[in-house]
């Protein structure tokens, strides 16, 4: 097996575990959970019992219950890319008279992804209560779909208003809740979705900018050194010209850790690059991740209890304003008072 066999194999491991990693944040019954579970009845006749109950714990206090540690693992992450960019890709890029504001590129995008983060963090997604729930039933018409007039919250009590969902992590009802995000340990509602859609631009961003100067220094590398234009002997003491596989197996004994970095960052772009476009399709046509996926599964129920057999139901994004409008009440979510207006 050639090294650029091993070195792909290196780079689909990081891909598989970096969207495991971010599926995560899509659902409270995240495919990582569903698939242990899965993985836990097989198992089961073989496992000890008591591991198993270990194990079940373990899964529900990390993702049916607020926790940090996917927190404390996206500031260790971010902490070991720009550790290393700063020891390593930096200085070489200094020494090479790299333009300094391309080189500080990635600081200013951190900075602003991190304040993003901690508003994202600390804010109010929109809590249902005992006293909002009455105006907050006036923001949004019910569709009779998706969501209908009338239906209560068994465990908070209030009349749930449309486009309004019960998280079991947080514990409370949020209004146009979209999902539930581990990594920043907080609900993205009506008053923060704005905010994570500025966190992930900003985060796919940073990892682009660290990635493109990564690459532009491993390039500037082999062009210095005519590497590219040369040849080699291989095992069998014959002359080649320099091929792919080569040169990565070259940059890779040089340079190994910004190699590694290298790959996992350009992954974790491609990773990033997808669910933001993702994000974004949600806000141009103003639906939210829960809101879709309820969409999609709709097919398995085609009536609903109140409506005739002989009629289908069909769904209807009935909140969509057009591209503009949609975008911009994402920043400035519709009020009481806004609608009336209208």
């Amino acid at each position: 097996m050639d090294f650029l066999t091993l070195f792909l194999m290196y780079l689909c491991s990081v891909l598989a575990v970096t969207a495991l990693l971010c599926l995560c944040s899509a659902s409270k019954e995240s495919f990582l959970t569903r698939s242990v579970s899965r993985a836990s009845q097989v198992l089961s006749l073989v496992i000890p019992t008591q591991l198993q109950r270990v194990t079940h714990r373990a899964l529900h206090r990390l993702f049916h219950t607020r926790s940090c540690l996917f927190v404390v693992l996206h500031v260790a992450l971010q902490a070991a890319v720009f550790g290393e960019y700063t020891w390593e890709v930096f200085v070489y890029c200094w020494e090479l008279q790299f333009h300094l504001l391309l080189l500080l590129l990635p600081y200013l995008l951190l900075a602003g992804n991190l304040g993003c983060f901690l508003l994202c963090s600390r804010a109010n997604p929109g809590t249902v209560t005992k006293s909002n729930a009455a105006s907050l039933v006036k923001v949004y018409a019910y569709d009779g779909v998706l969501f209908q007039r009338g239906l209560v919250c068994p465990t908070c009590t209030v009349e749930k208003p449309a486009r309004s969902k019960h998280c079991s992590v947080c514990r409370t009802c949020v209004h146009r809740f979209d999902h539930h995000c581990v990594w920043v340990n907080n609900c993205i509602g009506a008053r923060n979705a704005g905010v994570f859609l500025l966190y992930l631009l900003s985060l796919t961003a940073t990892a682009a900018a660290v990635a493109a100067v990564t690459a532009a220094l491993l390039i500037q590398v082999l062009l210095l050194s005519n590497i590219m234009h040369g040849t080699y002997l291989d095992a069998q003491g014959q002359e080649q010209p320099v091929d792919v596989a080569f040169l990565v197996q070259h940059l890779f004994l040089t340079f190994p850790r910004i190699v590694f970095m290298l790959g996992f960052v350009i992954l974790l772009t491609l990773v990033l690059g997808g669910y933001c476009s993702f994000s974004l399709y949600l806000a141009l046509t103003n639906q939210t991740t829960n809101e879709w996926c309820k969409s999609r599964r709709f097919g398995g129920s085609p009536h609903l209890p109140s409506q005739p057999h002989d009629r289908p139901l069909v769904y209807k994004n009935i909140y969509s304003k057009g591209i503009w409008r949609n975008l911009k009440e994402i920043f400035n979510p519709p009020t009481v008072l806004e609608r009336k207006k209208k």
